[in-house]
């Protein structure tokens, strides 16, 4: 089984930087994509950043320039630093992990964390 534990988020006033930490144990593929997406109350979930086994990385592109994925591949870890933060950037933030891929990939989310962000 594959579990998600995340840290970090919490509060901070706008213009201040928190960051998040997933990490992933279990049977884990080499293969795999891990990331964050967010849902704020009465929006849907999105996807904020991902990044591959092979340190492929996506982001959003109201995040780009302010928000950094990395992962510890060895310890199947991955961090979002996030910068810049704007009231905007106020949702749960959820760790994902795809574990595989093509037809074989599964997903697994963590349990989610809370980040608020004031004017």
């Amino acid at each position: 089984q594959v579990q998600l534990t995340e840290s970090g988020g919490g509060w901070g006033q706008a213009g201040a930087s928190l960051r998040l930490s997933c990490a992933a144990s279990g049977s884990i593929n080499s293969i795999n994509v891990m990331g964050w997406y967010r849902q704020a109350p009465g929006k849907l979930r999105e996807l904020v950043a991902q990044t591959t086994s092979d340190r492929r990385t996506n982001y959003a592109d109201f995040v780009k320039g302010r928000f950094t994925i990395t992962r510890d591949i060895a310890n199947n870890t991955v961090y979002l630093q996030m910068n810049s933060l704007k009231p905007e950037d106020t949702a749960v933030y959820y760790c994902k992990l795809v574990n595989g891929y093509s037809l074989g990939s599964f997903n697994y989310w963590g349990q989610g964390t809370q980040v608020t962000v004031s004017s």
